[in-house]
């Protein structure tokens, strides 16, 4: 996407889009942005791939306040398959599911992005750091990352955690809920079949600790815990699958948020991004707990880190822009475009994450987010997954959930054929395919 004006010996720019798919309601918000004008040295463009739509707004902002340097956006579904089938190399990479053995190797450190006197290393939440760093040296920066929330009626009383709430309580509080007559359940607290993340996210918080191997690894023993409590939550609390089913059958014609407004369920499963994306107006019936297990709130797997290649044509705007990127008062400003292009009702916070800067998480945030005042979680609750496969979602998608989803409805009984046998078999068949 491109403005040319050979007259002025320049050509303005706009960061390209490539294969970029906007969603619609994104559209009038580019439109808006496009009318900035920048300008950038055409030999000087740093090439970014990224699977996040969202890098081509800050990229515009980059190109408006640089001209001397320029980025150029193009999208990939996925960066590091497209990295990994060679030809020439980007020279910035924004995307989940970097710090994989199966792709790190392509990139480069990045300390010299650290250095200095202003403190920019310590700015990030520390754990989340830790992922990108590899024997030492820091191979990635984190961008933004989620977390896990239960959502239910604003008001509702015997909650007793303020910020966190766990999958027992969830458990108590859903059967204490329940409601039936001679038709089965009118009314039902959860059931974890109802979002297959959720099954995800309480073997997380159980301690199933997936994490890459050949092709990965896990905690056997607490994910048979976490499928069996599940199992139970089923059986016991919903009295089986049959009356969940029934209940979900006759009943689930709205969204799950809109499900507890009305009061037909107390819980909802969501992702943070997609709760602070509801429209305000509506969310005002609702509040919330982060899932966790104690103090430990797990970060939700395909949190965003920043690489660099070192192999680019345009080192030095890209370590330009990736300094730029990870300012503070650049991603305060970030947030408050977003928020007067109204682009805040489609995509949520930095790349649709909360920022892996403390800073702006802990203090713009709440600013712009009334209901996030006071919930922000302390940084040591916070806890990243273990590194996990590059193709990871493929692989949880296809593999990891259906199988748990199985378990659950059997009651946490053994599943055939294993976990171990189904993902050795996708992996001959799929991998990287």
């Amino acid at each position: 996407m491109r403005l040319a004006d050979a007259s002025a010996g320049f050509e303005p720019r706009f960061p390209r889009l490539g294969a970029m798919r906007l969603p619609a309601a994104a559209l009038p918000i580019l439109a808006a942005i496009l009318s900035i004008t920048c300008a950038a040295d055409a030999s000087d463009v740093a090439v970014i791939w990224t699977d996040r739509p969202e890098i081509a707004f800050h990229a515009m902002q980059f190109n408006a306040s640089h001209p001397r340097h320029g980025v150029e956006v193009f999208f990939r579904a996925d960066p590091a398959q497209d990295m990994r089938a060679g030809g020439d190399l980007p020279d910035i990479v924004i995307a989940g599911f970097l710090p994989s053995a199966g792709t790190r190797d392509l990139f480069a450190p990045l300390d010299h992005l650290l250095e200095g006197d202003d403190g920019i290393e310590d700015a990030f939440y520390p754990r989340l750091m830790a992922t990108g760093r590899v024997g030492g040296a820091q191979m990635f920066l984190p961008v933004s990352f989620s977390a896990p929330m239960a959502v239910f009626p604003r008001g509702h009383p015997g909650l007793s955690n303020p910020l966190t709430i766990g999958t027992e309580e969830m458990r108590e509080l859903g059967g204490a809920f329940n409601a039936r007559n001679a038709g089965g359940f009118t009314r039902m607290g959860f059931s974890p079949t109802w979002n297959d993340d959720f099954l995800f996210t309480a073997a997380t918080l159980h301690g199933a600790s997936f994490a890459e191997a050949a092709p990965l690894t896990w905690n056997a023993s607490a994910l048979t815990a976490a499928v069996g409590f599940m199992g139970e939550w089923l059986t016991d609390t919903n009295t089986g699958t049959a009356a969940t089913a029934n209940f979900t059958y006759r009943f689930f014609t709205l969204p799950p948020p809109a499900m507890v407004t009305s009061g037909r369920i107390l819980f909802a499963y969501m992702d943070a991004a997609d709760f602070l994306t509801i429209p305000e107006s509506r969310r005002t019936a609702l509040d919330f707990r982060w899932l966790a297990n104690g103090d430990e709130i797990p970060m939700l797997d395909g949190a965003v880190f920043l690489g660099m290649t070192g192999r680019g044509d345009a080192p030095r705007a890209a370590a330009e822009f990736a300094r730029w990127f990870f300012r503070a008062e650049t991603q305060r400003e970030m947030l408050e475009r977003s928020h007067a292009f109204g682009q805040m009702e489609v995509s949520f916070g930095i790349v649709g994450g909360f920022s892996a800067l403390r800073p702006v998480t802990e203090q713009v945030f709440p600013h712009l987010y009334p209901e996030l005042l006071g919930r922000i979680p302390p940084a040591d609750f916070l806890s990243p997954p273990p590194v996990l496969p590059a193709d990871w979602p493929a692989m949880k998608e296809r593999v990891v959930l259906p199988y748990l989803r199985e378990r659950v409805l059997s009651g946490g009984a053994d599943a055939s054929p294993p976990l171990e046998t189904r993902l050795a078999d996708w992996v001959r068949l799929h991998r990287f395919e």
